[in-house]
């Protein structure tokens, strides 16, 4: 069985108005989490996600999250098939992520929540 995808996320430079627009395009509720705010998409059988306004490059972006058991092996499996590491994993509270582009140029996360 493969690896599900279990969030996404939406880059911004003006958090405040990109969140609105989504609330108002979608009905998407938001629940501000400085610098990022939670998307709560208001579906069961969807994902989740949230919005961030790095205050720095790249400033516009989408991006899904894939959950894995073991963030560096998957990053290195990513590598060896031709894709490139953009962000080493990184700690947070509730888990750990990286993202790396494929071959194409295409920015996916990678995702282990904390157990």
């Amino acid at each position: 069985m493969g690896q599900p995808v279990v969030h996404f996320e939406i880059g911004c430079r003006d958090r405040e108005k990109t969140q609105q627009f989504f609330s108002t395009l979608f009905g998407w509720q938001m629940t501000p989490m400085p610098p990022a705010a939670m998307i709560n998409t208001g579906s069961q059988s969807g994902i989740q996600g949230h919005m961030t306004e790095l205050g720095h490059e790249p400033f516009h972006y989408t991006i899904f999250y894939v959950q894995v058991d073991d963030v560096q092996k998957y990053l290195d499996h990513a590598t060896s098939l031709g894709g490139k590491m953009l962000v080493p994993p990184v700690d947070i509270p509730t888990g750990t992520f990286a993202w790396f582009a494929d071959p194409e140029g295409n920015t996916i996360g990678l995702w282990k929540p904390k157990v």
